[in-house]
């Protein structure tokens, strides 16, 4: 799909610069000890391949949600159905978590392992139009293999943050040392700035994924003003009633169309999601270079 944003771009070089915060730190500090990167990487990659392989069952388990039947929720098994076949992809298994903090989330490593959740909240809150532009949303981040990338980038987060530990209790690795101690003090500098960096792009990655989410499955629904509408609600929705900030949901958060927490005075470069208000406006954006709405 054509992404007028170039969204796909944007994630490819913030990539460029997560590794190359890794290459800088093996070529300062770590060039003659092979072994101890090769040592955090696997440790950086196993981690994450596990979250990776059971991503859909530990983010259904955190939200303590439960499968539905057609039978349960006809609404969300016929549009999501609906979706499934005109992407031309399988049907994933549906679920509700049963809180009142309106969202949704979808994850699985593919298509096939897919699985989509809507909490209880945001099935009262939101109309049938506006919750199929909410499931397109969450379809495209499965079709779009976001949690692969989202994995990646976690996993290069944190080598990088792994190693700079490990620079900051023992000063500098293996590499060279000069007399005025000035690699110990690059390694401090770096062990401090580094994570911060690869924090931040990756929060940044994940961002330029939902505007993707929400240009391609805009696109799928061929209703942009349906999902611009949803997120005016949940916006405000989840303010109202917001998740508590307990380790295992902040650690699920990025699956979710929108922010579950209370708003605090968080810099947007510290955002798992982009501000609704630039999210609405290019929907709207999106849906006037169309010519107006298009209904299925």
């Amino acid at each position: 799909m054509g992404h007028r944003h170039f969204n796909g771009l944007k994630t490819a070089l913030l990539f460029g610069v997560l590794w190359a915060v890794l290459l800088a730190i093996w070529a300062l500090f770590f060039r003659n000890s092979v072994g101890m990167l090769w040592f955090f990487v696997f440790l950086g990659l196993a981690s994450t391949a596990y979250g990776y392989w059971n991503s859909d069952k530990i983010a259904i388990r955190s939200m303590q949600a439960y499968p539905v039947t057609e039978q349960e929720q006809p609404v969300m098994y016929r549009v999501v159905r609906e979706l499934s076949a005109r992407a031309n992809q399988p049907m994933p298994k549906l679920y509700v978590s049963p809180t009142q903090a309106p969202n949704a989330f979808a994850t699985g490593r593919n298509p096939q392992k897919a699985a989509v959740c809507c909490t209880e909240g945001i099935l009262q809150i939101l109309d049938e139009r506006e919750l199929r532009g909410v499931l397109g949303h969450e379809l495209m981040h499965v079709y779009n293999r976001d949690i692969l990338t989202s994995s990646i980038a976690a996993a290069v987060a944190g080598v990088i943050t792994s190693l700079a530990q490990f620079l900051l209790f023992f000063g500098g690795g293996g590499d060279r040392r000069d007399n005025n101690g000035g690699n110990a003090i690059a390694a401090i500098a770096l062990a401090i700035l580094a994570p911060l960096a690869a924090t931040v792009i990756q929060l940044a990655i994940s961002r330029t994924r939902e505007y993707d989410a929400d240009e391609d499955g805009a696109t799928l629904t061929g209703d942009p003003m349906a999902l611009a509408s949803a997120l005016r609600k949940l916006e405000s929705g989840t303010q109202a009633a917001p998740l508590p900030a307990d380790q295992k949901l902040v650690d699920v958060s990025h699956l979710m169309i929108a922010n579950p927490f209370k708003a605090g005075a968080v810099s947007k470069l510290f955002s798992t999601h982009p501000p609704m208000a630039e999210r609405i406006q290019r929907l709207e954006a999106m849906a006037g270079q169309q010519g107006g709405i298009t209904y299925y």
